[in-house]
């Protein structure tokens, strides 16, 4: 009885990996892990007589990306920024999802349109979604892992938001259509981006373009331990964010956001109410109506 148990065990373990290879879950895994980041952004082109290029930017960072939410056909990932060793900043979350037949769209104007998507058109492909660092949706976008030259890349063009680095700078574009690009390397992977910066009014005008190339590099776990040990400290908090966002966004089909609300963006708020719960003055079973709370200031009625 025992060796048959230790059989079949085997052999569903056996299954589960063959699936996993089958549809692409262990380049994601690939994805997961402690990196050296360095981030590259410029601008190449504007069709706009008179338009001054923005200045270059290259910014270097350590960042733990770790696998929150790991099954076959699903992957969550937090990442977390290092600074200087010691110091942890809560980055921005990702997510995979297998055969997944719902996108949200990105309009402008922080507004999102769920679409149904037929299962042909989403067969052996992934969804990854990107969301900000207050956990609200940034985009979707949907696409299968492929062997091109020798290397695995997944590639896509979605409609998001400003992105962080630009939001609070740049008033001229209000979309961003982002052609990104994952290709794993031996030793990490790139995340290479052709971008469009558009102002949407009616019609799309294109302001400029921007080429982008994040270069993440694996390095050992130890470098990360600072950022793991302060996740398992404060996961409870953002567990609870996550959770009402997942419950709000499977419900709407259409998301309408407030930019801010007394002159703070939800991550603001939200990180005042962390505050309060890290230092015992909001306690965890509270948690869940503050966050509703902070949520309802921001979503507006479709």
């Amino acid at each position: 009885m025992f060796k048959k148990t230790v059989l079949v065990s085997a052999l569903l373990a056996l299954s589960v990996a063959e699936t996993q290879a089958q549809n692409g879950k262990e380049h994601i895994d690939q994805l997961c892990g402690c990196f050296s980041v360095n981030f590259k952004y410029a601008e190449t082109f504007s069709p706009q007589n008179g338009y001054k290029y923005h200045d270059r930017e290259e910014m270097n960072a350590t960042e733990l990306v770790l696998p929150i939410v790991n099954t076959a056909n699903k992957v969550v990932m937090q990442h977390l920024l290092v600074i200087q060793d010691s110091m942890i900043v809560k980055h921005w979350r990702e997510e995979w999802a297998y055969e997944s037949p719902v996108l949200y769209e990105y309009l402008g104007e922080r507004v999102w349109k769920k679409k149904e998507l037929p299962a042909a058109e989403v067969k052996n492909k992934w969804t990854q979604t990107v969301w900000e660092v207050s956990d609200e949706p940034r985009y979707q976008g949907v696409a299968s892992w492929v062997k091109t030259d020798g290397k695995m890349i997944w590639e896509n063009t979605a409609d998001a938001p400003l992105p962080r680095r630009e939001y609070t700078v740049r008033n001229d574009y209000n979309v961003m259509r982002r052609r990104n690009r994952i290709i794993l390397t031996e030793d990490g992977y790139m995340h290479e981006q052709d971008n469009d910066k558009i102002q949407r009014e009616g019609k799309d005008k294109l302001i400029a373009q921007e080429k982008g190339y994040n270069t993440y590099y694996k390095m050992e776990d130890v470098h990360c331990k600072v950022a793991k040990d302060w996740w398992a400290k404060n996961d409870k908090f953002w567990t609870v964010v996550r959770t009402e966002w997942d419950a709000y966004v499977e419900k709407t089909p259409t998301i309408k956001m407030k930019a801010k609300v007394d002159d703070k963006m939800m991550n603001e708020h939200l990180m005042g109410l962390w505050s309060q719960w890290a230092s015992n003055k909001v306690k965890s079973a509270e948690l869940d109506g503050k966050v509703k709370e902070i949520m309802a200031m921001f979503l507006q009625q479709s």
